[in-house]
């Protein structure tokens, strides 16, 4: 068995989550082209006969502006320690690396274990920014060229990264496709609809928790959520005229958990406002986002 860890590091934007869902051939990761959508260290397990390359998708390499910034950096930074494989993630669609390129590829650099480059996107852009953007690290076990759209491409990236796996037990179940639980996925479900249907300041401010799951008689999944942030406007902005942008949300939201977990689903979302969570310690370990040891 040979088995390992792969962490993906990239400025925001460049479709980390994306690779990995494709990888992984589920989704674990919600996607948006607002940039910071992913704000957690998310493991998504890739199975192959005799081997598991566990991916850590991480939050886009940025300058932090508040707390909840800080604590995404942190996130990002740890997913380096101890891993088998480091992904510097470019996008094809940048014709040349901007500083958020060179400080994740500094990290990767850094990280002491194998690094490889991975061009995405090039079934928008090609594959012309290969040669600018290899230089960024100095020391490469691998550059590829990949769509984690139509997936060409990846059938070489994952090939490469199992050959590169040291021999280890398997870390997850074969079933298993995350670390994460069901209820973290679905909170995260309703985060990646706020952030599709909504604008400004407003999805960037949104946690969602869910509080409450529970399998009725009739086969029926119901989930109780709340949807919290920062000012009574993004309340107002949130729930809309007559309650029909919350019922957007919820609407497609409920969809896609439907989808994934494959039964009906009763979605009950609530908004609340938690003035400046993402600048408040207290308020953000009780969100989850605690500090990375």
């Amino acid at each position: 068995m040979h088995s390992g860890f792969a962490a993906l590091i990239g400025r925001p934007n460049v479709g980390k989550s994306t690779l990995m869902n494709a990888l992984v051939g589920a989704k674990v990761a919600i996607v948006s082209e607002k940039p910071q959508t992913t704000r957690h260290r998310i493991a998504g397990v890739m199975h192959r006969p005799g081997a598991q390359v566990v991916f850590l998708d991480t939050p886009g390499v940025h300058r932090p502006r508040h707390r909840l910034g800080e604590r995404m950096a942190e996130a990002t930074a740890s997913a380096l320690e101890g891993v088998d494989a480091a992904l510097l993630i470019v996008e094809a669609t940048s014709p040349s690396p901007g500083p958020g390129d060179r400080w994740a590829a500094a990290m990767v650099a850094g990280a002491g274990c194998p690094a490889y480059l991975v061009l995405n996107k090039i079934d928008a852009g090609g594959r012309a920014a290969l040669p600018v953007y290899a230089p960024l690290l100095p020391k490469l076990a691998g550059v590829f060229a990949v769509s984690a759209v139509t997936g060409e491409g990846l059938a070489d990236l994952a090939e490469a990264l199992v050959a590169a796996m040291p021999e280890g037990p398997a870390y997850f179940p074969e079933d298993a496709v995350t670390d994460r639980p069901d209820e973290f996925l679905m909170a995260e479900l309703v985060r990646e609809e706020v952030f599709r249907l909504t604008r400004d300041e407003v999805p960037h401010a949104v946690h969602v928790a869910v509080d409450e799951v529970a399998e009725r008689d009739n086969g029926t999944l119901y989930v109780a959520a709340t949807i919290y942030v920062e000012r009574e406007s993004q309340k107002g902005i949130l729930i809309g005229h007559g309650g029909d942008m919350l019922r957007s949300v919820g609407a497609h939201a409920r969809a896609q958990i439907e989808r994934i977990f494959g039964c009906p689903v009763y979605l009950a979302l609530h908004v609340k406002v938690k003035e400046h969570w993402r600048d408040r310690a207290g308020t953000l370990e009780n969100l989850g986002y605690r500090r990375e040891p």
